[in-house]
């Protein structure tokens, strides 16, 4: 039983040892994994103790990690000894923040309640301009008494009435989550038991995620269906506003489902420091968040304008999954440009 005690320490010792210099490092599982020649699943098993490398992993590990065998087998915390030195360096944990357990919980907890109402905030940006296709539909097919005045009375405020509830929702989630902003700039140290826990839950949730997405990305190309449809009807322009307005609603609803589900996702990446999140990823996220910014002001200073000046509102939403598109195209040059100074 003291055998199987003391190996058990070393386990949780060697675990914790694994994930605090991967982390270190601002690798993933799966890069670790890479480095390695193992699976992703096995990093995982090391990381939760569940399983022990073998003596071979080890000695690679303390070569890639830049430590000695004993660092990580030993309970040895203030200090890293530097196998090609042959020094010891002082751990520098300053800019560290310590993420406990009760802390995790209640980020993902909030998180989970965040990404209902964001993703709601996002159904209503995308659906504004709903009505103001609905009315002008109904203003081309003749048949109801809806003038241009009438569309820009309902239409407009209902739109901008739409936008404003998303921005204050917005704001509001921004505000219950901002105790832990400082998971999306800082690097990190969870408590005992946190990675396990978070990894468990991003598990689970990643079928849900997968199937989402897929389904989410289908609905969003078979949304132009009911465009097609209108061929058949000589394209009458009241069918056509019509269609037009299912197309955004279909969109709508299936960003909705997919921003949900990429938050919940997101949420466990940013205690696991993966994905988007990692030690290097969060370096630059100043800059990209100054770019994201300026961009949709730029965006939504175009459509404002651009609507205003011809009063199209049923046409000019077109800005809007043009810039989506285009966001992708401009975040990954940014990135670049980046990565090429340094």
């Amino acid at each position: 039983m003291v055998k199987n005690k003391q190996r058990g320490i070393v386990e949780m010792i060697l675990a914790d040892k694994i994930i605090e210099e991967r982390k270190k490092n601002g690798w993933s599982q799966e890069e670790l994994a890479e480095k390695l020649g193992v699976s992703r699943q096995s990093v995982s098993k090391w990381e939760s103790a569940q399983s022990v490398p073998d003596l071979n992993r080890i000695l690679n590990m303390s070569k890639i990690f830049g430590v000695s065998t004993d660092y990580l087998l030993k309970d040895e915390i203030d200090t890293v000894q530097k196998n090609s030195e042959s020094t010891s360096i002082e751990v520098d944990s300053k800019n560290i923040k310590n993420v406990s357990m009760e802390e995790a919980v209640d980020f993902l907890k909030i998180s989970e309640e965040n990404s209902i109402w964001i993703s709601w905030a996002v159904f209503l940006y995308i659906a504004s301009p709903i009505v103001l296709l609905i009315l002008s539909g109904l203003s081309e097919s003749k048949l109801f008494d809806v003038s241009e005045d009438m569309i820009v009375a309902v239409g407009v405020p209902v739109l901008l009435l739409m936008v404003a509830l998303g921005v204050y929702i917005s704001i509001s989630c921004g505000n219950r989550a901002k105790e832990y902003k400082f998971l999306h700039k800082d690097e990190i140290e969870t408590a005992y038991g946190v990675d396990g826990l978070v990894r468990e839950k991003k598990s689970n949730h990643s079928s849900k995620y997968k199937n989402t997405i897929a389904i989410g990305v289908v609905a969003c190309i078979l949304a132009c269906v009911p465009l097609l449809i209108s061929e058949a009807f000589n394209n009458e322009d009241y069918i056509i506003f019509n269609m037009v307005a299912l197309l955004i609603f279909i969109i709508a609803v299936s960003v909705n489902r997919m921003v949900r589900v990429g938050l919940v996702k997101d949420s466990y990446d940013k205690l696991l420091q993966e994905g988007d999140f990692t030690v290097a990823n969060k370096k630059i996220a100043p800059t990209i968040n100054k770019v994201s910014s300026a961009y949709w002001g730029v965006a939504l200073a175009i459509y404002l304008a651009w609507s205003l000046y011809t009063m199209k509102w049923g046409f000019t939403w077109i800005v809007w999954p043009v810039a989506g598109v285009s966001y992708a195209v401009v975040i990954n040059i940014t990135k670049m440009f980046i990565k090429a100074e340094d």
